[in-house]
């Protein structure tokens, strides 16, 4: 992995990107006897920057977003991983796309976050998702108990493992591989998906994204976890989580010749036949 991530910085001084290379990622490249001469910047401050380059799968991307913070920088994903419905540049691509990066030929792509609002602010900051902010039970096999109100108004009150308030970007993540639905990522909604829920009738609920989710938490125990993306927290307060549409967007960039339906075919396997597949074991013996 770090000499496809040197290859890829070398094939951007080749272009006339000026590299600039986040603190964590340096350390990283420096653990894997990969050192570079580039400069060093910190995401989290304005330092001047065009555009912040993920280099690995998703999660790298979502780690990427979370770091670019409130500051609207564009963010490109080079997926280095596996499924990728975020780092859209493949690896086989990347060369020609940071040539057409260098010359202007790309497109900004507007994607709405949720930021979570409670006593303390435990996330700091850093208190926004791209994908999902989720919350579950810890420290016990027991369910937690969700009360939910939309706006003030009651929902429901869920028994399950946890519960999923999810962005239209990220209906493809999590939320559906808990049964939640595809949503058109320019679409303005929210979408509430238990997890595991006791009540079989309880199904996904998909809401305008200008409504505030307000959540109250029951455990057994005194704990629970709350994630924003791929960054959780253990908390143990009894004060409501509020979940709402972020004020400020992510910035994706789309090179040309991205297209999301093409994606969700191609990662999905829409329109294969299965019964085109390799046979039984042992043929037709």
């Amino acid at each position: 992995m770090a000499q496809v991530v040197t290859s890829l910085l070398a094939e951007m001084d080749a272009c006339g990107l000026r590299v600039y290379l986040h603190e964590p990622f340096a350390a990283w490249m420096a653990r894997m006897d990969a050192g570079s001469a580039h400069s060093l910047v910190d995401l989290r401050q304005d330092q001047g920057l065009s555009m912040a380059i993920s280099l690995g799968g998703d999660g790298a991307l979502l780690d990427t977003v979370a770091w670019v913070g409130r500051a609207g920088l564009p963010v490109l994903g080079i997926n280095l991983g596996r499924l990728g419905f975020l780092s859209s540049v493949h690896l086989e691509n990347a060369k020609a796309a940071l040539a057409a990066l260098a010359q202007g030929g790309f497109t900004l792509e507007e994607r709405s976050l949720v930021e979570l609002v409670n006593e303390g602010q435990p996330f700091g900051e850093m208190n926004f998702a791209l994908n999902e902010i989720s919350v579950h039970k810890r420290d016990t096999s027991s369910m937690i108990t969700l009360h939910a109100h939309l706006n003030g108004r009651f929902l429901n009150t869920y028994w399950a493992d946890g519960l999923i308030v999810a962005t239209p970007t990220g209906s493809t993540a999590y939320s559906l591989s808990c049964g939640g639905p595809l949503v058109d990522p320019s679409s303005r909604t929210l979408v509430i998906t238990p997890i595991s829920p006791h009540n079989l009738n309880v199904r996904p609920f998909v809401i305008p994204d200008h409504v505030e989710v307000r959540l109250q938490v029951e455990t057994r125990s005194d704990n629970y976890l709350v994630n924003l993306d791929s960054r959780g927290m253990t908390l143990n307060d009894r004060s409501d989580l509020v979940i709402r549409r972020a004020p400020y967007t992510a910035r994706l960039v789309r090179m040309a010749g991205f297209d999301l339906l093409d994606t969700l075919r191609a990662k999905l396997a829409w329109g294969m036949d299965i019964r085109s597949g390799p046979g039984p074991i042992g043929g037709n013996d």
